[in-house]
């Protein structure tokens, strides 16, 4: 059976039976490959637009066939990790290509791994020319050898870097600079001499930074407290964003800020910074003491005293609460305020107000000393309390405990005392049997039904 004619086969058996006749030339047709990273190794290269410009320039004077031009911005040192690469060997492997112009030989490779796929396309005869701005590859040995050495010397300059590289960096982290982008409050300051960037305060966010710290520390105000209050001063990074919740906790995590810092990060090796430190250690390990408290770790499902127990009387959904966090701009003291407002869990818009729990709890006293003595919840549980009460004063106390004129009196006033006073379960227990009848609208709070 006869096999198929190629181009590549045509190339070789020129090249075998023209030997001092003149050769054949052999129709090449060429992908013009032309690759930029931004990495340090390569910032001296031509940039792609420049690239192209040179090489179609040169095909032009040579008459040179380009069927097709690729272009790609991805580092060479690994292999396998080029898109446009990987697809270009396809295409020469299927019989699309069967020469490929570049600038370089170190534009198509920089390590081992791409290299032997060149040079295992051209053993196939399936790559039959390599061309670049200074020299020609062909299948022939001396030349395949000497793509081989140029692609070797490559992958050994990235090698060496990469201990230089690294070498620097032990360097710098020994002498107290921390490598890479330092944490907000802090800003690089720019070196001529690459490496060489010292860190220094950022006068603007650091006294921030400063009293996120002194808040959660001395005030144990809460990391969810601490995202609202930077939300209310308009607090911003340095890209003019508002800090999310997740980087909160990590600025109070971030020993840098005291003057310490671990590199690699989890290797266990700390140094100590050649910076200026924004707040004491002190300071730290008592706002990682705070943060260690149980109920830190449970910050996203607080419960307020009095949610899901009323409706909004506009829209008919539930009451949620939240928490509010003001600064005296005075004297920079920290009032913490509850709100409950609609949930708007109905999917409507509603316009009604928030209400401050103390008008809630006001409101909520006044609807105990009116209503029917039944619709006060547990009111078994409370005269229980109310005879255990009176066994206890005059058995242990030795005092003699006066029988109100109204039983209901004392149940008022005992419900009344755990509004003001008692837990939040046992809030709810006071108002069981008054829950989803109570709306609110307009902040009035109003029974719709027993």
């Amino acid at each position: 059976m006869n096999q198929p004619v190629t181009s590549a086969t045509l190339l070789a058996e020129n090249r075998a039976n023209n030997v001092g006749k003149g050769e054949t030339k052999v129709d090449l047709r060429y992908c013009l490959y032309a690759r930029k990273s931004s990495e340090d190794d390569e910032r001296q290269a031509l940039s792609v637009d420049s690239q192209i410009h040179e090489m179609q320039e040169m095909a032009k004077r040579e008459g040179m066939n380009i069927v097709e031009i690729r272009r790609e911005s991805h580092s060479a040192k690994t292999s396998g990790e080029r898109p446009e690469f990987n697809r270009l060997m396809e295409d020469i492997g299927k019989g699309m290509f069967n020469a490929v112009l570049t600038w370089a030989p170190d534009r198509l490779s920089r390590n081992a791994g791409d290299l032997g796929i060149l040079v295992d396309l051209m053993d196939k005869t399936q790559l039959c020319q390599i061309r670049t701005h200074s020299q020609t590859f062909t299948n022939s040995p001396n030349e395949k050898f000497l793509l081989m050495i140029l692609g070797s010397q490559a992958k050994l300059e990235n090698d060496n870097r990469g201990i230089n590289v690294k070498r620097g960096l032990k360097n710098k982290v020994e002498l107290g600079w921390r490598p890479g982008l330092p944490p907000l409050g802090y800003l690089n300051e720019k070196s001529i001499n690459r490496g060489q960037n010292r860190i220094f305060v950022d006068e603007e966010r650091a006294p921030t930074i400063k009293k996120m710290f002194e808040l959660v520390g001395h005030q144990k105000m809460t990391g969810r407290n601490l995202f609202t209050y930077l939300k209310e001063i308009d607090f911003k990074t340095r890209t003019g964003k508002h800090v999310t919740l997740s980087s909160v906790y990590k600025i109070l995590k971030n020993s840098f800020y005291y003057g310490q810092f671990e590199y690699p990060v989890g290797s266990g090796k700390w140094y100590k910074g050649a910076h200026d430190p924004i707040i004491t250690k002190e300071l730290f390990d008592r706002v990682q003491d705070q943060l260690s408290l149980p109920y830190e770790a449970t910050y996203g499902i607080k419960e307020f005293n009095f949610t899901r127990m009323f409706k909004c009387g506009s829209c008919g959904s539930g009451i949620t609460a939240e928490e509010k966090v003001k600064r005296n701009k005075g004297n920079g003291n920290v009032h913490r305020y509850i709100y409950y407002r609609c949930g708007k869990s109905n999917g409507r818009i509603c316009s009604e107000k928030p209400m401050r729990e103390k008008d809630v709890l006001d409101q909520l006293l006044k609807i105990v000393e009116e209503i029917d003595i039944d619709q006060i919840g547990s009111k078994k549980r409370i005269e229980e309390e109310l005879t255990r009460y009176k066994a206890f004063a005059e058995g242990v106390l030795g005092e003699k405990v006066q029988k109100p004129t109204h039983k209901e009196v004392s149940i008022r006033k005992f419900a009344k005392h755990i509004l003001k006073h008692g837990t939040r379960d046992e809030k709810r227990e006071i108002l069981e049997h008054l829950q989803n009848a109570i709306t609110i609208q307009d902040r009035v709070l109003e029974i719709t039904s027993a």
